[in-house]
């Protein structure tokens, strides 16, 4: 796994990533022979082939990142990759059309294009196969040996054999002596032995990793063997870091206050908020800029199709608990929640209109609140803001709640790019989860790579209810 931007990639994305664009541009550089009688060289270097090059390589690029080509590496379809690297190609065609109206010279000739795109669909799809097939099953991935059986260690043990792309080979788990049987909830991983095979297991199998996931640690746990392996070379870790790096998100199950107290990383630091308020004012004003056009549009349909107010003000928790009112575009019926009260919208709800079901669904309902950004109240990137219904239960309920309270809340978040909307509480349980990945590891670095996912979120109309 690599940490970029304050997540954790698994190594083989970056080396996929790497490997096909070598290859564009080699397809690139093949059709610029086939089409040039010039010095391939001299056109790359002194006549801008390779700017040119790069433009196109670069939206190929992206289209395929739009597609989520490197975010799940199994292969579902070989038809379905191919149709998505033609459309990959199909947007490096409309690229290129769109800059001859801007600026002709950073077009590539009619011909380098079609060669190049014959060789990139021929290439491309067959190196993703050849890449996922045997390059990730031949890969020296470290091996993994689990202590315990906790859910936490569960869900990783599940998620390892979903995701090949994350480098691990998991060769089995001892558990603590309770049973004499297989756990049918850690599936098709075999069982070695018990705690007190853990040295002949490391003798036999050798593993290189070592994470310790028990629900009872005391009097359990053998801490001076895993310490002399430690020593002798073999990485041992909680599971409960081990999940952060597989999921994107910190379990609560087995968090304890001591935790986030004695963590070296829980941010945020003053450094990372001064400087956060300063780009959130800078990009929600650009924002505010470049949308007034769509929200004169949204505002003017909301007007013409349901009677009301254009803008809806709704009271949200802010920051340390304050009080803030966020604006939105109304997307109910006026009085929506006369009878029923304060609610969460659900899938088809019948109080949402027919404008506010598409402002919801490409998120342009919450274009306003660019100015709860602009006067402070919010950042640009957080945990969204709750309604103070809403928090006082769910503070009851669910374990560190209020601690997601602890920075501004946000336009968007790293827990609306990663997880559907649900109205249940195992889904804001989960949203929690990834708002305190967030707020530990809170960072410029993060918040561009949580804008940029956003925009992909937006555009492919995976939005809210």
């Amino acid at each position: 796994m690599i940490r970029l931007f304050q997540v954790f990639i698994p190594a083989s994305v970056v080396a996929l990533l790497v490997s096909e664009v070598i290859l564009l541009y080699f397809c690139f550089g093949i059709a610029l022979t086939l089409v040039t009688d010039v010095d391939p060289e001299f056109v790359l270097f002194y006549d801008g082939g390779l700017a040119r090059i790069s433009i196109a390589v670069f939206s190929i690029l992206v289209a395929l990142y739009f597609q989520d080509l490197y975010t799940e590496l199994r292969i579902r379809s070989r038809i379905f990759l191919w149709q998505q690297f033609s459309m990959a190609v199909g947007l490096a065609f409309l690229v290129q059309g769109m800059s001859t109206y801007v600026n002709p010279s950073l077009t590539l000739s009619r011909w380098m294009m079609i060669y190049a795109s014959g060789l990139i669909l021929l290439l491309l799809p067959a190196w993703r196969i050849l890449f996922c097939r045997l390059v990730l099953t031949s890969m020296n991935a470290p091996k993994m040996l689990l202590l315990g059986t906790s859910p936490v260690l569960v869900e990783i043990s599940k998620r390892l054999q979903e995701r090949i792309e994350l480098g691990f080979t998991v060769i089995g788990y001892l558990d603590d002596g309770a049973g004499g049987a297989e756990p049918p909830t850690m599936g098709t991983i075999p069982r070695l032995g018990t705690l007190d095979d853990l040295r002949q297991v490391v003798t036999t199998e050798k593993p290189e990793r070592i994470v310790v996931g028990m629900a009872e640690r005391r009097a359990r746990l053998p801490v001076y063997d895993l310490l002399e392996l430690r020593l002798s070379g073999i990485h041992v870790e909680e599971a409960a870091a081990l999940y952060e790096s597989c999921f994107g998100r910190v379990s609560t199950r087995d968090l304890r206050p001591s935790q986030l107290v004695f963590s070296s990383e829980l941010g945020p630091s003053r450094n990372s908020v001064a400087m956060q308020q300063i780009y959130s004012f800078l990009v929600a004003l650009l924002g505010a800029i470049l949308t007034l056009p769509l929200m004169l549009l949204a505002a003017m349909l909301v007007r013409a199709t349901s009677k009301g107010p254009v803008l809806y003000k709704q009271t949200r928790v802010g920051k340390n608990g304050e009080l803030i009112s966020v604006l939105k575009f109304r997307s109910m019926f006026v009085d929506a929640e006369a009878v029923s009260g304060a609610v969460w919208a659900s899938k088809n709800d019948p109080r949402i209109t027919m404008v506010g079901k598409y402002l919801r669904k490409f998120r342009i309902d919450e274009l306003p609140q660019f100015w709860n950004v602009l006067r402070g109240d919010m950042s640009f990137v957080g945990p969204r803001p709750e309604r103070p219904e809403f928090v006082q239960a769910l503070s009851e309920k669910i374990p560190f709640y209020p601690q997601r309270h602890c920075v501004k809340p946000g336009l968007t978040g790293w827990a609306q790019i990663n997880h559907k909307y649900g109205d249940t509480i195992e889904d804001t349980i989960t949203k929690l989860e990834f708002d305190l990945y967030y707020i530990k590891h809170i960072s410029f670095s993060l918040d561009m790579y949580i804008i940029m996912n956003t925009l992909k979120t937006v555009i492919l109309g995976r939005g809210a209810q």
